[in-house]
């Protein structure tokens, strides 16, 4: 799979959370586009992911 443009391994059906815990992503404060479909966070425990798929994460920054 691909996560922000670089190949990632991953296990078949692994969810968004582990995705994102393995990846070391904070579970607050991102946003997450899986095969250019926003996903939204109350599906990221159950959302599945596939070896194909495109997943872009964006982390949101404070300041001014």
């Amino acid at each position: 799979m691909k996560v922000n443009g670089k190949s990632v391994p991953a296990e078949e059906g692994m969810t968004i959370c582990a995705l994102l815990e393995q990846q070391g992503y904070p579970l607050t404060r991102i946003a997450v586009e899986v095969n250019g479909e926003i996903v939204p966070k109350a599906q990221y425990d159950t959302f599945a992911l596939h070896d194909a798929d495109t997943v872009e994460i964006v982390c949101f920054v404070g300041g001014g």
